[in-house]
C-alpha cells in the first residue's frame, strides 16, 4: 500500500488516526500486550515504529479478523457462553 500526502497536516491527521500504541493494539484484538509481542516475535504482526512499538490500525483491523476466525475454529467452547 502506498500513502501520498498533499501537505504536513495532512500526514499529521493520517498519523494521528492510524498510529496505535501496543496497548491500544492489544485492546482492539482483544488480546494481552504479551500476546501481542509474542505475535510480533512471531512475524505474524508487524510494527510501524519498533522504539516504542506503534502499529497500523488497517494492519490491525486485518489481524483482528483473523484472530477472531481462529477464535471460533479453536475455541467453539465460547461461543457457547
Amino acid at each position: 500500500m502506498e500513502y501520498k500526502f498533499a501537505s504536513t497536516e495532512e500526514l499529521l491527521g493520517f498519523l494521528n488516526e492510524e498510529l496505535l500504541s501496543g496497548a491500544e493494539a492489544a485492546s482492539i484484538l482483544e488480546i494481552s500486550t504479551a500476546r501481542l509481542g509474542q505475535l510480533v516475535k512471531d512475524g505474524k504482526l508487524k510494527v510501524a515504529k519498533e522504539q516504542p512499538k506503534m502499529f497500523l490500525k488497517s494492519m490491525l483491523l486485518e489481524k483482528k479478523d483473523e484472530l477472531e476466525l481462529l477464535r471460533k475454529k479453536y475455541r467453539p467452547y465460547e461461543d457457547l457462553k
